[in-house]
């Protein structure tokens, strides 16, 4: 890949979650095994769901400059952060979200071809 050798999404969550901090969690899940299923099963798009409240989460935190929930899309060096919208929308118009996140992934993807 041109970006990166691979697309990681990380929604990073505290052990004590509110419904729309699920909600982000499963619209996201939903979304990538909707539009991206064979580059979910290559491994060329990953989703990463890590608890802020384990410690072994700490080392991907700090490499992701993460401190509290996020919802991030990385790939080499871009880092896109889409946390508002996640929680924006997640409930409200899970849609939108599915929408924002495939518009932030394909860019990501398309850069191989």
């Amino acid at each position: 890949m041109a970006i990166g050798d691979k697309v990681e999404v990380y929604y990073f969550h505290l052990t004590r979650r509110c419904v729309t901090c699920i909600a982000v969690e499963n619209v996201t899940r939903d979304a990538l095994q909707a539009f991206y299923p064979d580059e979910m099963s290559k491994g060329t798009v990953k989703y990463n769901v890590l608890n802020l409240d384990d410690e072994t989460t700490k080392p991907v935190a700090e490499k992701c400059r993460v401190s509290g929930q996020s919802l991030l899309i990385i790939s080499g060096d871009t880092r896109l952060d889409i946390t508002d919208k996640g929680f924006m929308y997640a409930r409200t118009d899970p849609d939108l979200l599915k929408s924002v996140i495939k518009k932030a992934i394909d860019p990501l993807l398309n850069s191989e071809k």
